[in-house]
């Protein structure tokens, strides 16, 4: 039997290995609720099933198929369904460019919406689909391109048909085939209905656009999603509204591990203004009501016993005398064993002879995201037993595949709406203890309508992942010249991907040593390790994961290095690259973007003494170079320029990446002069931003930045220009005030 298909419901209820007559209009029209006369290229559909996705993509290779829902309307606007979540970041309107580029449409008529769960969306060359790491643009630029290319051509042969002419006499204008030499020209609005019924053509088939005659890519192409989010009208998981919609707030146990044992005024909670009912989940209590402030008021007057984790607890219990700053101290003095990353030349026959030698410990300190979003999850039931989700996250396959496994549901049946996220910085992963979507669904099962979960400020600061605290031991060796000759580091410590697994791998986790390791300073003899150290505290990724540290570590030392060795740390950096020209170049573009290297100190023009301090970083395939000035202001630093030059060898959008430049400074400088996560008897110290302070505005320095195209192999910007801000600014300071600086933030420090 041969059966007709034409809709995505009638596919997924057919017996796996029945013939399909497939209609390819009708399944696509009815998939995506498109307009009638939409070009709906490729099969990369929101269709809820796994069974309907893999049927559509299975004859196409990763990286030729057609990855994303584009829908080309009647009024020649584009609909793309971006395989990466937006947060801020651009991804959007990067993908609008590059895909517009190829297809010649402009990026302003693109219409951008995050893409659902499905294979069809694995479009990196790494086979994930995470929007973090800063890979998003880098590692899909020649697929997403690809796209384009693809619609422009289904176009031009609908043109040729419909205008009677060969495809080879026909070229595009944005949102338009043009027949030169008739003079006419038709939308491509109005050529989608007959490029619907069209093939799409072999990938390898069509030609990609010559760079030198890009319309969009390499140009400051204004946000797709500005204008939205300008005037109010950007809709974040918080914001939506369902009918019958309750709401709910949580108070968690105070350390993770404790388990609700009583609740001594359930009965007055409950007829408490607006509560719906009272619930008990796992290391949590809930309050279901019509308003969210009812729910948190009512939650918030609770009185739980709370019972102390057993031994089986399935998370990692926080001890009730746990102290991160007696941890940092236990890691100081860990002894191993250890692990090598790298390991060249003879590090422990040149320190033992070297005549010149010097150690140093250095530290960071735990993190906080501390977006401003605060965590959130809807969730409903409907009456056919399948299952929504509405959640703002940094991997939807990863996580609707989490909720199966929770619920037992065909993934099929499950529907995951991912939103705008108000900020990234690597919180919107999957942590265990740390995402409020398990509640959410609980919550709404065991009331049997919608309901929305809000985190209050309190409760995010309790149950957030952290960025991971760790001890460096360094060791290094000059030569006669007061040239580095060898360099160790070993580091006490524990990556966040080993500690989402909860043990340590068969090899090193590179979160744990990024930064420390990688660098391209021609230093013959080098050792990296790490000691792993498993704590108690639930750790995650954070913006720039290990070189948000590392580089801090190794960039400082290298500049004790050059002062033991009476070197100049720019000249030195200089002559340790100077077999290295894309670092030289970048080196000596920083340099000239601060209006030449002076170390100082110096006597500003206000008459505050200032010195400079310089750092480089190589963080995911983009290499970073910053210069910071600084002063001393009330026993604080105060900083004033941070000139960076960056080159990600390649471009999309320079206004996007001045933009990326700007926040990773920011970020970078709130870690480095004031943020800190501390635990003391086994609970952070800080329950909101009056006890976690971020960098304000009155603090931030003017930044300024130089954008290198090198030709390399396109790098990520998300991430790449914070690490090598905290050294910067630290090797400052010391230059200053003759104070090396081995931890941060340096509000620990009062200088003089």
């Amino acid at each position: 039997m041969n059966t007709r298909i034409d809709t995505p419901a009638e596919l997924s209820a057919l017996p796996l290995g029945e013939p399909v007559n497939l209609s390819r209009r009708r399944f696509l029209l009815a998939s995506a609720g498109a307009a009638a006369g939409a070009l709906v290229l490729g099969f990369g559909l929101p269709l809820g099933s796994a069974r309907v996705q893999a049927a559509t993509t299975a004859a196409q290779e990763r990286g030729t198929q057609v990855p994303a829902f584009l829908e080309i309307r009647p009024d020649s606007t584009v609909r793309l369904l971006c395989p990466f979540m937006e947060g801020g970041q651009g991804t959007y309107t990067a993908m609008a460019q590059i895909v517009g580029e190829e297809l010649d449409a402009d990026p302003a008529t693109f219409l951008v919406d995050s893409a659902p769960p499905g294979e069809a969306y694995v479009v990196m060359e790494n086979g994930m689909r995470i929007t973090g790491g800063s890979m998003s643009v880098r590692m899909s630029y020649p697929t997403m391109r690809r796209l384009g290319a693809l619609a422009r051509a289904m176009l031009l042969q609908a043109g040729a048909e419909q205008l009677g002419v060969p495809v080879e006499e026909l070229s595009t204008e944005p949102g338009k085939v043009i027949h030169a030499a008739s003079g006419r020209s038709v939308p491509y609005g109005e050529l989608a209905e007959r490029a619907l019924d069209l093939p799409v053509p072999d990938p390898a088939s069509v030609k990609l656009r010559d760079p030198s005659q890009f319309r969009w890519i390499g140009k400051p192409v204004r946000r797709v999603d500005a204008y939205d989010k300008s005037t109010g009208k950007a809709v974040y998981t918080i914001d939506i509204k369902l009918d019958g919609m309750l709401h709910a707030a949580v108070q968690h146990a105070p350390r993770l591990g404790m388990t609700v044992g009583s609740l001594r005024n359930e009965a007055q909670v409950k007829a408490m203004k607006g509560v719906h009912s009272v619930h008990q989940l796992p290391g949590a209590v809930a309050v279901v009501a019509e308003r969210w402030w009812h729910a948190k008021r009512a939650v918030e007057a609770l009185q739980v016993d709370w019972q102390e984790p057993g031994s089986d607890s399935p998370v990692r219990p926080m001890p009730a005398d746990f102290s991160s700053d007696a941890y940092r101290d236990r890691l100081a003095t860990e002894q191993g064993p250890a692990r090598d990353e790298e390991n060249q030349g003879d590090v422990a026959g040149v320190l033992a002879k070297a005549k010149t030698k010097i150690e140093a410990t250095y530290h960071n300190q735990y993190l906080n995201h501390a977006q401003l979003e605060p965590p959130s999850a809807l969730a409903r039931f409907n009456p056919d037993g399948s299952l929504e989700v509405w959640l703002p996250n940094q991997a939807p396959d990863m996580f609707r595949d989490d909720i199966a496994k929770r619920t037992g549901l065909d993934p099929a049946r499950i529907t995951l709406h991912s939103p705008l996220l108000g900020g990234f910085f690597g919180r919107h992963f999957l942590y265990d203890s740390a995402n409020p979507y398990p509640q959410a669904i609980a919550l709404a099962k065991a009331v049997g309508r919608p309901v929305k979960l809000i985190w209050s400020r309190e409760e995010e600061f309790l149950r957030d992942v952290l960025r991971p605290l760790a001890v460096v031991k360094f060791r290094g060796a000059l030569d006669d010249d007061g040239l580095p000759v060898a360099i160790e580091a070993v580091s006490a410590t524990e990556g966040p991907t080993e500690a989402l697994a909860g043990k340590q791998g068969d090899k090193i986790d590179p979160t744990a040593l990024e930064g420390l390791s990688g660098k391209s300073y021609a230093i013959a003899n080098k050792r990296i390790a790490q000691i792993y150290v498993k704590g108690p505290v639930m750790l995650g990724y954070w913006r720039s994961v290990g070189n948000s540290l590392n580089d801090f570590f190794y960039e400082a030392f290298l500049d004790e290095l050059a002062d033991k060795g009476g070197k100049d740390p720019y000249e030195l950096r200089l002559h340790l690259l100077r077999d290295n020209p894309r670092l030289t170049t970048l080196l000596q573009a920083v340099g000239e973007l601060s209006g030449g290297w002076k170390r100082g100190p110096f006597t500003a023009e206000d008459g505050s003494k200032r010195a400079r301090g310089v750092a480089m970083a190589s963080p995911f395939g983009s290499e970073a170079a910053v210069i910071a000035e600084v002063s001393i202001e009330n026993g604080q630093v105060k900083v004033h320029d941070i000139w960076q030059a960056i080159d990600p060898g390649s471009i999309v959008n320079p206004a996007i990446i001045e933009a990326q430049v700007n926040g990773a400074v920011a970020l970078g400088l709130s870690q480095t002069l004031l943020e800190e996560a501390v635990y003391i008897d086994g609970k952070p110290r800080a329950r909101n931003y009056d006890l976690y302070p971020i960098l304000p505005p009155s603090r931030m320095a003017r930044v300024h930045v130089r954008i290198v195209e090198s030709g390399a192999k396109m790098g990520g910007i998300g991430e790449p220009p914070l690490p090598a801000v905290a050294p910067a600014v630290a090797n400052a300071v010391a230059r200053l005030t003759g104070q090396r600086i081995r931890s941060i933030p340096l509000s620990r420090y009062t200088f003089t």
